[in-house]
């Protein structure tokens, strides 16, 4: 299945709400072992807390290497890739190594409070 994100959450990718949109499409096509592509063709800014809840989230339940082969990411930026990239290695790590999950909670909570 291919999704063209433009035309689901236009030319921002940039908020928490727009993620998990993204997330809850494609989340279960994935889970089922269902390929699926992600076209951000017309797509012009991009933040990590949007890749975070779209994808990075994804992680929690299905294995890296499951996701790597299922998830098709096209058509992103420069900066859009990077961001991408760089949120993917974060969640595989905040997913697999639980000292560093723990530590990020922590972190989160601490802000939250202030």
């Amino acid at each position: 299945m291919k999704y063209k994100v433009y035309e689901l959450i236009g030319e921002n990718s940039i908020s928490q709400k727009a993620g998990q949109q993204i997330y809850d499409l494609i989340h279960p096509q994935l889970q089922a072992g269902k390929p699926v592509e992600l076209d951000f063709a017309g797509v012009r800014r991009f933040l990590s807390v949007f890749f975070n809840f779209a994808i990075g989230q994804l992680l929690r339940d299905i294995k890296p290497e499951d996701l790597d082969r299922l998830l098709v990411v096209s058509n992103l930026s420069p900066l859009g890739q990077e961001t991408y990239d760089n949120v993917i290695e974060n969640a595989k790590r905040y997913y697999s190594d639980e000292q560093y999950r723990e530590a990020v909670n922590e972190m989160i909570l601490e802000q939250s409070a202030c």
